[in-house]
């Protein structure tokens, strides 16, 4: 399962949130659940963030199936 928490901890080099989906749409090609656990504490983080990672975490996932 694929968590935001860890995402953030492995990947302290991203600095914005439209940088952030891009490492959850290339962590996502190997997980099959995404948990939302924590919000992205980057400034650029919209009010619908997790609509936003949950559509690039499934449209990775889409893309890719098994």
């Amino acid at each position: 399962m694929l968590h935001v928490s860890n995402l953030l901890l492995q990947h302290k080099e991203v600095n914005s949130f439209e940088d952030f989906i891009e490492v959850v749409k290339q962590h996502a090609k190997n997980e099959l659940f995404f948990r939302m656990d924590l919000k992205p504490p980057f400034p650029d983080t919209p009010d619908n963030w997790e609509m936003m990672l949950e559509a690039a975490f499934s449209s990775a996932n889409s893309a890719n199936p098994d």
